[in-house]
């Protein structure tokens, strides 16, 4: 039988922690290693981010729109709230940019898989990415990397296939895309679907098939049902339908019956082989900087050394000014720096507690604040997320997420699950959609992608698919 559910998908209980000290765990690297060299003929970094650009060159022209046409009091972009655009702001992109409704749909989709533009309910804004977009590299790689993460949403399956053939082969294809890898060039189809047989029947033979929890028996005959119907699937239509997919986000190219990795696909497979990130930029002369480049440059640091460099860029600036700074940068769309600027707020002390409070009706930092001013009356950094709502902890799961997501690596989105406040996976996630965080596709994107378990990383594969579409 197949089931949907993970046979046990209880956490790890762990002791409580504030969530706040989930960020700091972004910053404590493990001892420094030689960086592993790509292999040999991958292009320079500044070629890749070239290509990467040039792949999401139409997304992000409809994100800088959405920049200057859907800023809050002007047109909606999602009246739904699904991030769907509305007909008439489709049509109006469509003649402001002479594209299709149908082109603009499609280049919107891939901005916000890529983290160019995000949704907050009815007006859109753009992500961190696109304010980078012409200056930064790294962000520009990590946004192609979220949407080749993403690349069964960015090209949905076809309705006419069993669900669950479907999710075992987006399971399988990790195995597949490392064989090209490997290979270096062309690989003939029918050598690739004999290894997606292979590796989909080990993930059937693996799992359990027993739903967890008790079960009434009509819902068992349904999952032999659905299992039954799964393995009858013929796996050569999903295969085409997955190379099509990787081939529309520039993974690879398809035809002629092969299969080759494009260098971004290529250099993209080795890193999650790999399994590290783009590194932040080393900390330089970070007491003349911005506060945004400040905590930046400290995102590398351990703790005690990013609060001396804390120390040292609030002595050189007037307090209220240092404070409205941070808050500044804390407003922002990367998770990271949010956690950071709190951090440096912690240093700075009593004189910023009026600033936070004045915060705590901005939903993006409640949070944050709500944890600040809490341990700055005297509660026990242990205790101090008890002050948070269970939507406020989820939210910050979230956020602190995506920054892990975004700056961290993979073993460590698999281990921020242990800091959540629902004792179940399948509650976690469906508290996580209610919630309704911005980043909440690709955070769930990337967790799917790192976990080991094919279990869970269906079924946080199969919520993202969800939220992706407004689904339930």
């Amino acid at each position: 039988m197949t089931s949907r559910i993970p046979r046990d998908s209880r956490l790890r209980l762990v002791r409580p922690r504030p969530l706040a000290a989930a960020p700091r765990a972004v910053n404590q690297r493990r001892p420094r290693r030689p960086a592993p060299r790509p292999p040999e003929g991958t292009p320079a970094r500044a070629e890749l981010a070239r290509m990467a650009r040039s792949g999401l060159a139409a997304a992000a022209r409809v994100a800088h729109w959405a920049d200057t046409a859907l800023r809050p009091g002007r047109d909606s972009a999602s009246p739904d709230g699904k991030g769907t655009l509305s007909e008439a702001t489709a049509e109006r992109a469509a003649r402001d940019l002479g594209l299709t409704v149908t082109q603009v749909r499609k280049d919107w989709d891939t901005a916000r898989l890529a983290g160019l533009v995000e949704v907050h309910g009815d007006s859109a804004r753009p992500g961190w990415r696109l304010r980078a977009w012409d200056r930064d590299d790294s962000a520009v790689l990590r946004g192609w990397v979220a949407l080749f993460d993403a690349w069964s949403l960015a090209h949905p399956e076809p309705e006419q296939h069993e669900h669950g053939a479907v999710a075992d082969v987006v399971s399988a294809l990790p195995q597949v895309l490392s064989f090209l890898q490997l290979s270096a060039g062309p690989v003939p189809v029918e050598q690739l679907l004999d290894l997606l047989e292979q590796r989909v029947t080990e993930l059937r033979t693996e799992r359990c098939e027993i739903p967890y929890g008790p079960q009434p028996v009509p819902v068992a005959d349904a999952v032999a049902t659905e299992a039954t119907a799964a393995e009858d699937t013929p796996l050569a239509p999903l295969l085409d339908w997955a190379l099509q997919a990787l081939a529309s986000v520039g993974a690879l190219t398809y035809g002629d019956g092969q299969a080759t990795l494009t260098p971004l696909g290529s250099w993209a497979v080795w890193v999650k082989l790999e399994q590290i990130c783009v590194a932040a930029q080393s900390p330089a002369g970070n007491i003349e900087q911005s506060a945004e480049a400040m905590l930046r440059g400290c995102a590398q640091l351990r703790p005690n050394a990013a609060r001396d460099e804390y120390r040292a860029w609030l002595a050189a600036r007037p307090v209220g000014s240092a404070v409205a700074e941070l808050l500044g940068a804390a407003r922002g769309d990367d998770a990271l720096l949010r956690g950071l600027a709190f951090e440096a707020l912690r240093v700075v002390g009593a004189p910023a507690e009026p600033d936070v409070r004045a915060v705590l009706d901005q939903p993006t930092l409640r949070p944050y604040a709500l944890l600040w001013l809490a341990e700055h009356d005297g509660i026990d950094p242990e205790d101090a997320h008890e002050v948070l709502t269970r939507d406020e902890a989820t939210w910050l799961w979230v956020d602190t997420a995506a920054a892990v997501a975004d700056h961290g690596e993979a073993p460590m989105l698999v281990r921020h699950l242990e800091s959540s406040v629902q004792p179940t996976v399948p509650a976690l996630l469906d508290e996580v959609r209610a919630v309704g965080h911005p980043r909440t596709v690709q955070v769930l994107v990337a967790l799917a992608a790192a976990h080991p378990d094919p279990a869970l990383a269906k079924a946080v594969r199969r919520a993202a698919f969800q939220v992706h579409t407004g689904g339930s």
